[in-house]
């Protein structure tokens, strides 16, 4: 079970990649993705050492502008737009895709 739910992970993925079959709107993904990760990732820095957010902006709105750019060439609406839980499911396929596995 995943994401407090009866779908398994290979559910939750299968149901993500509906959404995901245009090749440009996976390679977007496939940019996107680790760079909104990494403008998280990036807060904590930029609150610890007082400087500025502008990476943190940059990284975090370049990647929602990858995402839905995809999305615009795939003519669907992100799945996250239904069920929140999609965000997590996003990342993990990401994390698949990097190991070979999507």
């Amino acid at each position: 079970m995943a994401l407090m739910s009866n779908r398994t992970w290979p559910e939750w993925l299968d149901e993500y990649a509906k959404s995901h079959r245009h090749p440009v709107n996976r390679f977007c993904h496939t940019i996107g993705i680790p760079l909104v990760v990494a403008s998280l990732v990036l807060v904590p820095v930029v609150f610890l050492f007082n400087i500025s957010g502008a990476w943190f902006a940059a990284l975090f709105g370049a990647g929602w502008f990858f995402q839905f750019l995809g999305h615009a060439f795939e003519r669907k609406r992100p799945e996250f737009m239904h069920d929140a839980r999609f965000l997590f499911v996003g990342l993990r396929w990401w994390v698949q895709k990097i190991r070979g596995r999507v």
